[in-house]
């Protein structure tokens, strides 16, 4: 496979590079070839600080909101396509993991990056609470069940991420506890790497201020009250906590086979055309193809 998470276009290469937790800084403050550095297995950093990417920022735009919302609904028309031969293909399978706090955007993500594509190849998954039937299983065994299939996309709402979110802030589970979770993870995704899986991972990362407007704008919108759920409001509450949880989880499972991005998501316009974008550079660089076809169907003449 070639490696699904270098862009063959410089320019993107290097803004993608900057929003990855260990993106070095060179004397010139570029890679050798544009393309981020990919640290050994188990080498992570031993700190990452979400303090050092602001959720405001815009690196992919195109310096006007209309201009941005075009280029993305162009993207995702070419997604629609790069799907469709992805689903002919079947050498892969790609999952796609959003990951973020509440308000984040993971729903409109998926609307504005994903909705064009054909529902028969492309399925989203959104994870709650687990079940008792699922309690009584490790807690990765639900999510094996929904990895994609050959030629299929699965887009994760929430994901096995919140395992090492959740109860490690709530002090469900201890910090040994807590940091084998970080190596089952791993393991975990590099067996799925190893099997066809691309694994790309996406933290929408949006400011504090930011998620106290989305909060306040579903309590005032009628329409929007289902959205909402008094545990936001709790977990708000904690929300130093679950940067520190973020951080963590960003500098020990940062891998080679499965590596993280970071996407400022302070506007919703912006986190989608990121997202498209690079979704669609990954797709771009697989040199998919259709199968061949059967020479005996050329023959073949319909009356």
């Amino acid at each position: 496979m070639n490696h699904p998470f270098q862009s063959s276009n410089k320019d993107v290469a290097q803004r993608w590079s900057k929003w990855q937790p260990d993106a070095p800084q060179h004397d010139d403050g570029k890679q050798p070839d544009g393309q981020p550095e990919r640290r050994k297995a188990g080498k992570h950093r031993r700190t990452v600080s979400l303090k050092d990417f602001d959720p405001s920022a815009k690196p992919f735009s195109l310096g006007d909101k209309l201009k941005d919302k075009a280029a993305t609904e162009s993207i995702a028309q070419e997604l629609d396509t790069l799907q469709n031969l992805f689903y002919a293909d079947k050498r892969y399978k790609l999952l796609v993991i959003l990951q973020g706090t509440d308000t984040a955007g993971k729903d409109g993500t998926i609307r504005g990056v994903f909705g064009r594509m054909s529902a028969l190849g492309v399925h989203a998954v959104g994870w709650s609470a687990p079940t008792e039937v699922e309690r009584a299983h490790d807690y990765l065994w639900r999510i094996h069940q929904k990895v994609p299939g050959a030629g299929e996309i699965t887009v994760f709402n929430r994901s096995h991420y919140e395992d090492v979110l959740v109860p490690a802030v709530n002090g469900w589970i201890t910090p040994e506890q807590h940091h084998q979770r970080f190596g089952h993870i791993n393991d975990f995704e590099r067996m799925l790497t190893h099997t066809g899986t691309i694994v790309l991972k996406f933290m929408l990362h949006i400011s504090a201020d930011e998620q106290r407007e989305r909060l306040q704008e579903r309590l005032d919108d009628p329409a929007k009250h289902w959205k909402f759920s008094m545990s936001d409001i709790e977990a708000r509450k904690q929300w130093s906590q679950y940067q520190k949880a973020y951080e963590m989880l960003l500098a020990a499972t940062h891998t080679p086979w499965a590596p993280w991005t970071i996407v400022p998501a302070n506007s919703k316009t912006h986190r989608n055309l990121m997202i498209a974008t690079l979704v669609r550079e990954v797709l771009a660089g697989l040199d998919l193809r259709y199968p061949p076809g059967d020479p005996a169907l050329q023959k073949i003449r319909i009356e």
